[in-house]
């Protein structure tokens, strides 16, 4: 039925009048809108008051002469100072500018700080730090030092407090601060900078949790059982501690933060004799972790007395690694045995009395009150014996003590040092003369360091201080704390410390690999690195002339694999013995063609690494429980010895106790399968390396998912290499490799005025900044910048003394 025209006119009019409750709505969502935008303006602009300013002019109140600084294309600050005070005031202003929220996470940890603002799941690790006591140790280090080198850190602090006042007067402070309630910042001191140094000897520490774990396996399997598992067989270990009160390893020791297993680094440097150029070449990349920012800081640095480029950690004056115009030199972890456990036996009536020679001696007591976020201060009890702090008890929960015995370390770290005495010698010596003898302050962590000058001389030195082992066989196990014979208190004299300079084969190199000969009188270290990163740099060094800077960073980037080259056949002329499925047949078949390269585009690089693994769960998750198998450090090179003995017809215990070789082997090749085939399908045309090993570069919020992809704006990267190659990237079980070449370096001596560099993922703190993230690509790929300390350009910040 049609509806009358007058009908119809009054419906249109109905509709076009807007019911109540959608006028308002639409009102509310306008003003959220509006209040939106307003809000992410005002955030916006919020975030960008704390980046840092690059260009124009600051006034500073400190300064006595104007001092220029141009961040050149890669944000590499390059400081120009009249006088050194005004150098390194201008470096710890410019670092704060760049890293301040590094700077003040660094110190909160080395200090034992962060349940301040993290809360109480960092109260346990502020317990240990304090129980260390590397602040302890750093205010100590002051009276060691020199009026000019108190001068350098003094400066460095008061560049980093004028910006501090800055941030403070602006509200400017980085958007971390506010994410993590920090409302202000306190002043920047020369202790936090040496407690910053000391946390980076306790990263590259010593073997401690090595020796808990001999001690456990002592404590819980057979002498046979538990010496396989021993770096080495000793000869005159002291088993008759096993006799007395057993001091539970898992009650502290194992909720103690763990440095990572494969803190190590490359470095070698070549003589003219092998180089295009006719002068050596230097190449180093520590390895560390590889985080949002980087734990380096590049930077070069010029006055009347310094003209030096590397780089630093973020809260530190000088430059730790790099170059100047006459010398350039890097270094890796030497590794030793510098951290010894002691078993202290203490009084049953009263808690800090411990037994020494007969005599029961009372031990330094400690009272911190340790600010912990949303809780009452806690009042933590630190106990140091003569040895060392007691550090098996931090976790317990209480301040009662119900054993006679407890683990007490002795560490060269936590004496009085003077690295930073040494960093700045490093930075004005002209040739090795000079920088050995800067060495002679450089105690820990003791370092690798090769050293290569404009006059043709390469050397190498193992540098550090190391204490002398009356027997080798005691670094392996926990010592009788109440017996003063087994004190360290001599060191391996420093000329007698390993020394290598022009030698004939033309090259030095070092990958954390033993470093002595079995005629060097002194012990330094039961646990090295496994020797494959090692042997490969040296095989391409001795059987390669003219080399160039460019074939420095192949043999950066290298991702050949000599573990899999070593263990690949073995573990297929094995399989071959057993019944296999048709897909783990076809993956034997890929292994077979394999040329041994951790190439991501690759499938045999996934098979293998996750073959290694499950042959490792094979033989300890039974037995072993998982948070000892964490103190398990150096596990790597024991299976490898275990596989190679059994192949070769020996008995090995761990191995036969888990059905011998074959089961072993067949047993993990399936799992390996299985695994696999549920993380990449059934096709294993279709596995590759690098869908697994990613790169990322994690930054200290990632944690908190709703920050993640905030702070983290580049997705984990495909990449390749290994734990292995020379290329580092060692990963986790989920794949992500988070540890590895923190920084590569490179320089021809021919020109002291160039250099080469990576510093993943790039040199600035703030995530609003051009160079937050501009060298992951760069890492993965191996596009190095250049660094010149002679002409550079970019963004120019001058700054003046306040009128």
């Amino acid at each position: 039925m049609a509806i009358p025209k007058e009908q119809k006119e009054i419906e249109i009019v109905k509709s076009r009048k807007m019911r109540p409750w959608v006028k308002w709505s639409l009102i509310v969502v306008g003003l959220l809108l509006v209040v939106g935008a307003s809000l992410l303006i005002y955030v916006n602009a919020y975030i960008n008051r704390s980046l840092a300013q690059t260009e124009g002019e600051i006034e500073l109140s400190d300064l006595n002469q104007t001092v220029e600084v141009v961040r050149d294309e890669k944000g590499v600050p390059h400081i120009k100072a009249a006088n050194d005070y005004d150098l390194f005031y201008a470096q710890g202003y410019v670092t704060a500018q760049d890293r301040l929220f590094q700077m003040e996470m660094s110190r909160r940890q080395a200090s034992g700080e962060l349940s301040e603002v993290a809360g109480e799941a960092a109260l346990n690790q502020d317990k240990y730090f304090r129980s260390l006591g590397l602040r302890r140790a750093a205010e100590q280090s002051l009276e060691l030092y020199d009026d000019e080198e108190l001068k350098a850190l003094e400066a460095y602090a008061e560049g980093v407090n004028q910006y501090i006042e800055e941030a403070n007067v602006n509200n400017a402070f980085p958007v971390e601060f506010k994410l993590m309630g920090i409302d202000d910042m306190r002043d920047w001191t020369v202790v936090d900078s040496l407690t910053i140094g000391k946390y980076m000897a306790y990263d590259l520490g010593g073997h401690w949790e090595r020796q808990a774990f001999n001690y456990y396996l002592l404590n819980h399997f057979n002498e046979e059982e538990a010496y396989e598992l021993f770096p080495t067989y000793p000869e005159d270990a002291l088993t008759n501690i096993s006799d007395e009160e057993y001091v539970d390893v898992t009650a502290s020791l194992t909720r103690a933060p763990r440095t990572h297993e494969f803190n190590g680094s490359n470095n070698w440097v070549v003589s003219g004799d092998k180089t295009a150029s006719g002068r050596p070449l230097l190449a180093n990349d520590p390895h560390l972790g590889l985080a949002t920012p980087s734990i380096w800081y590049q930077v070069h640095l010029q006055s009347e007395n310094y003209n030096v480029s590397g780089v630093i950690f973020a809260g530190v004056p000088g430059v730790i690694l790099g170059q100047n115009e006459h010398i350039a030199w890097g270094v890796t972890n030497v590794g030793p045995d510098v951290q010894q456990l002691y078993l202290e036996k203490r009084h049953e009536e009263n808690p800090h009395l411990f037994l020494y020679d007969d005599e029961w001696v009372e031990a330094d007591v400690i009272t911190e009150t340790i600010h912990v976020k949303d809780q009452d201060p806690v009042e933590y009890e630190i106990v140091e014996t003569k040895h060392g702090p007691i550090i098996s008890e931090f976790a317990n929960g209480t301040d009662e003590v119900d054993t006679t015995t407890a683990f007490s370390v002795d560490w060269t770290a936590l004496e009085p040092t003077t690295e930073l005495a040494a960093v700045l010698e490093f930075n004005r010596a002209t040739n090795w003369e000079e920088f050995e003898k800067a060495l002679e302050n450089f105690h820990a962590p003791a370092q690798n360091f090769v050293f290569a000058s404009k006059d043709g001389t390469i050397a190498y030195k193992a540098n550090g201080k190391i204490p002398k082992y009356v027997n080798r066989d005691h670094a392996l196990l926990p010592l009788p704390g109440w017996k003063s014979e087994y004190d360290l208190d001599e060191f391996i004299p420093f000329d007698e410390l390993p020394t290598l300079i022009n030698p004939e084969k033309g090259f030095i190199a070092t990958a954390n690999n033993k470093v002595i000969t079995d005629q060097y009188p002194y012990h330094i270290s039961h646990i090295w690195a496994q020797p494959y990163r090692y042997t490969r740099i040296h095989e391409v060094l001795e059987n390669s002339n003219d080399l160039t800077v460019e074939d420095m960073m192949d043999l950066q980037m290298d991702q050949m694999n000599l573990q899999a080259r070593q263990f690949t056949p073995i573990f297929i002329d094995v399989l071959k013995q057993v019944d296999l499925s048709e897909q783990e047949q076809k993956a034997v078949n890929l292994l077979e063609e394999w040329d041994y390269v951790d190439d991501k585009d690759k499938a045999q690089p996934l098979i293998f690494h996750q073959l290694v693994k499950h042959i490792e769960d094979e033989l300890f998750q039974k037995h072993i429980p998982e948070d000892v198998l964490t103190m398990f450090k150096g596990s790597g090179q024991n299976v490898d010895q275990l596989i190679m003995q059994a192949y070769e017809g020996e008995e090995v215990l761990w191995i036969d106790k888990n059905g011998g070789l074959e089961q072993v082997l067949s047993t993990a090749f399936t799992k390996t399968i299985e695994d696999l085939s549920a993380m990449q399908g059934e096709s294993i045309d279709d596995w590759r390396w690098g869908e697994y090993h990613k790169v990322y570069f994690a930054h200290p919020l990632s944690n908190i998912s709703i920050l993640d992809r905030f702070f983290s704006k580049t997705e984990p990267v495909p990449v390749g290499g290994s734990n292995v190659t020379v290329m580092a990237a060692s990963f986790k079980d989920n794949g992500i490799a988070d540890h590895g070449a923190s920084w590569r370096f490179i320089i021809d001596m021919a020109d002291l005025t160039e250099s080469y560099h990576i510093v993943g993922p790039g040199q600035a703190g703030h995530y609003r900044s051009q160079w937050y993230d501009d060298q992951i690509i760069d890492w993965v790929e191996g596009d190095y910048h250049q660094t010149s300390i002679d002409q550079y350009d970019g963004d120019e910040l001058i700054l003046k003394p306040a009128p």
